[in-house]
């Protein structure tokens, strides 16, 4: 009988133009057997530094000199080959930039005072491809920066949707988890996951939070309905 090879542990970048704050990440996320491969103190450094080393995730700082967090991510996200997760760190709950971060192709965001193995689960989260905004938070962030769309036909790409996917995608929008979407349609939580997948797949879209962003800026659900 062969046993099979121990995994690699998860590799990150840590990305903030303020030195003591990187070095807390870095000792947090060692002491937890992660691999810290890289720093950056700004944006351009950080898409430099991902190209070369490609991690699985990248803390990703919001506001920072010569390139912020959100143009940085943008870039990340539009480079060849396997691109990581990226987890906005802000001091400012709900500010304008991570909504925008999220937009860019980030996996969620996380105030930069989180407990060290609240962020250290985070860091797994993301690398898994699931989001790290709570449910409770998608819909406090939309409610914040989302601006109303105007009536009329989805979008061509949600087109394609089942009304079943269409549901699961209202449901996801409100800030529901597996668990619960599963209870409310009368569906298992594995097959709420499936079709999850499927709307992920159909919508080229990267995960929870991005569907839900996609949901109101459609028109598909709005703020302040029931």
């Amino acid at each position: 009988m062969t046993s099979s090879a121990p995994s690699a542990p998860l590799s990150v970048v840590v990305v903030d133009d303020q030195e003591l704050v990187r070095t807390g990440f870095r000792l947090i996320l060692e002491r937890a057997g992660l691999d810290v491969l890289g720093e950056a103190g700004d944006g351009v450094e950080a898409v430099e530094v991902v190209r070369e080393v490609r991690p699985d995730v990248v803390l990703m700082d919001i506001r920072m000199p010569r390139l912020d967090g959100v143009e940085a991510t943008r870039r990340i996200q539009a480079l060849v080959g396997r691109r990581p997760r990226i987890l906005v760190l802000t001091t400012f709950d709900l500010d304008e930039y991570v909504y925008a971060a999220v937009r860019a192709g980030a996996s969620g965001f996380l105030l930069k005072d989180v407990p060290p193995a609240d962020l250290v689960h985070a860091v797994g989260v993301v690398a898994r491809g699931d989001s790290i905004v709570a449910p409770s938070l998608v819909a406090r962030l939309l409610t914040e920066f989302a601006s109303r769309p105007p009536l009329g036909a989805l979008p061509e790409v949600m087109e394609s949707l089942t009304e079943r996917e269409l549901e699961v995608t209202r449901l996801v929008a409100r800030g529901l988890s597996n668990a619960e979407i599963g209870a409310r349609l009368f569906l298992s939580e594995a097959t709420v996951k499936t079709y999850l997948s499927r709307l992920l797949s159909k919508l080229h879209l990267r995960d929870r939070v991005q569907v839900a962003v996609l949901a109101y800026e459609s028109g598909l659900v709005r703020i302040g309905d029931p």
